[in-house]
């Protein structure tokens, strides 16, 4: 036997008896005995490191057995009762902060152009009484409107001219093309209880009224736009701002409408303002509302918009309203300057 194969047998002997003696003294350990003296023999420096770790091995998966003898066997969802089922909670989703509403005042916006649109036209008569056409009355009070605020510096567009059939597309792309600051439709209502009169207002947004739904369902009739459209459409239905600025316009408008009607027609009801998905309202991009200004299906209201004088009037009603909001807006620029400084 050569010499370096003898010292290679010795020392595999060594390790396996210093590994016999680990696990020995660690069981003696665990077992609460008195561990006998472990024989520290001469193997060098390599051969004493091997058995070291051995060593720690062997301590470590003995300590585990010993473990999990001691303890009970970990619960999972097979294990535990119906009961107790093993529930692990979904992650709370991140909380951002609520963006705060940005008031149009900041911007100093002022009320320069209007667009007028006259409800209805050509081959859409509108709502009809006798010899009164809707189609006739919006356009004669649009433009006795328009020469009003003209008058008073404002640029104004009409989205109809004459008796001509326009779709609700086209009108909203009227008002877009013109750039306006506000935009009007005009509009008279029929209401099925004829004993009803009254003037409303109406700004975009949802509305739960079956009364509401069918009105706009008509109003809506004829639109122009494709299903694809409407995406599109949607897109800038609630812009916060401008729904917002259009509730104020809306304010303005009825409240002036109301008030210089109901001079010359005690009985008038101010039927209030109100939201209702009208696609005039949606389609145009500018605070927008529509302004029921009579009820033709009612005999007075009917034969007053025969009278040069009572659509006049509303033209005058109407045209406050507009200057009203537009002081308002100018007011509220004003006093964020104000603020500012």
């Amino acid at each position: 036997m050569s010499p370096g194969f003898a010292l290679a047998s010795a020392r595999g002997r060594m390790r396996r008896q210093m590994l016999r003696d680990a696990v020995e003294e660690n069981l003696a350990v665990i077992e609460g005995r008195r561990p006998r003296r472990l024989v520290v023999r001469r193997i060098g420096w390599g051969a004493a490191a091997v058995a070291i770790v051995a060593i720690l091995v062997a301590a470590g998966a003995l300590r585990a057995v010993s473990d999990s003898k001691s303890r009970p066997p970990a619960a999972t969802a097979d294990t535990l009762p119906e009961t107790q089922a093993l529930i692990i909670p979904a992650p709370e989703p991140p909380a951002f902060p609520v963006p705060r509403a940005i008031d149009p005042s900041v911007f100093h916006l002022g009320i320069r152009k209007v667009v007028i649109d006259p409800g209805h036209g050509g081959s859409d008569p509108g709502a009809m009484t006798g010899g009164i056409v809707e189609k006739e009355v919006t356009l004669d009070i649009a433009r006795r409107l328009a020469a009003l605020l003209r008058a008073a510096g404002f640029v104004v567009t009409l989205t109809r001219l004459s008796d001509a059939t326009l779709s609700l597309q086209d009108r909203v792309a009227a008002a877009n093309a013109a750039s306006g600051d506000v935009f009007i439709s005009i509009h008279v209502n029929s209401i099925p209880v004829a004993i009803r009169r009254g003037v409303e207002t109406y700004y975009l947004g949802p509305t739960s009224d079956a009364g509401v739904e069918k009105l706009a369902g008509a109003e809506n009739s004829g639109s122009g736009y494709s299903l694809a459209d409407f995406r599109h459409l949607l897109e800038g239905v609630y812009t916060e701002v401008r729904q917002e600025e259009s509730r104020r316009f809306a304010l303005a408008v009825q409240g002036k409408l109301f008030a210089v009607l109901h001079r010359a027609n005690p009985e008038l009801e101010n039927r209030g303002v109100k939201t209702a998905p009208f696609v005039v309202l949606v389609g145009t991009a500018m605070p927008s509302v529509l302004a029921e200004v009579s009820c033709v299906s009612n005999p007075e209201e009917a034969r007053r918009l025969g009278e040069d004088d009572y659509r006049a009037d509303i033209a005058n009603a109407l045209a406050a309203g507009i200057r009203a909001f537009a002081a308002e807006r100018s007011g509220a620029a004003v006093a964020a300057r104000r603020e500012a400084r």
